[in-house]
């Protein structure tokens, strides 16, 4: 099965950044054009990127709704988008900025009855990615600061039948790393139910997605290793056999 590469731009003060296990004290900045990096991601190939809003994920709402509004209309590719998302309006701003799917974490765990009735209306059939971040194999919330209580696996699970159009899978300690992504954890994520699941936290190298692959995950994210030079674009899309992936 093919794996779909989804390269990550996350947003700080309307600058490319990286946190270190999602800690605002260990960021990396990249000195590169948001817009620019969209445009060079969709000519490697890739089908699909990843963006983040770190403003909004420290204020608790959506942000950076107009630079996101500008890289989604710059490239032809889909887009997903997260980071502060907390109510409907939210999620509505970011589909009316063009993104494909909106990706919710701390909100939907915090108010299940919520995100389930938004995420089974028709309307927003795939639209939905939940992410589920993760210390030892329990959800975390609130910026990686809160745990849950609940099992990662237990929540794929749930959510099986679900008309969601991935999970994102993030082991929090790998997040940044550079060391390899927590295949173990990842690959029981994505046999526990029927949501395509997206690992992301941790890929270094080609031979990190390479493992990957073998854990059945439909999508990886790749981050920091872009910005820093391990892996080049065009050399993981091939790879992963992604090329052919819508």
């Amino acid at each position: 099965m093919a794996l779909t590469i989804i390269p990550s731009i996350d947003l700080r003060n309307g600058q490319v950044v990286r946190l270190k296990q999602g800690d605002y004290q260990q960021q990396l900045n990249y000195a590169v054009d948001p817009v620019e990096t969209a445009r060079q991601f969709q000519s490697a190939g890739a089908k699909w990127i990843h963006i983040v809003d770190l403003d909004g994920a420290k204020e608790a709402r959506v942000v950076q709704v107009e630079l996101i509004r500008r890289i989604i209309a710059a490239v032809n590719v889909y887009v997903e988008v997260g980071g502060g998302v907390r109510s409907t309006d939210d999620v509505a701003k970011l589909i009316d900025a063009g993104a494909r799917r909106v990706v919710v974490g701390t909100r939907a765990l915090e108010a299940w009855d919520w995100f389930r009735e938004l995420a089974h209306q028709p309307a927003m059939s795939d639209r939905l990615v939940l992410a589920v971040d993760a210390k030892d194999g329990m959800v975390a919330t609130r910026g990686w600061t809160h745990t849950t209580g609940r099992s990662a696996v237990e929540l794929a699970r749930e959510v099986s039948d679900w008309p969601l159009g991935a999970l994102l899978y993030t082991d929090v300690a790998k997040d940044g790393m550079l060391t390899g992504p927590n295949y173990a954890n990842t690959q029981k994520l994505a046999v526990a139910g029927k949501v395509p699941v997206i690992a992301s936290g941790g890929v270094g190298s080609v031979d990190h997605i390479r493992e990957v692959k073998k854990t059945g995950c439909w999508g990886c994210i790749v981050g920091r290793s872009l910005y820093e030079g391990t892996v080049k674009l065009e050399e993981a899309i091939k790879v992963a056999g992604s090329d052919s992936s819508d």
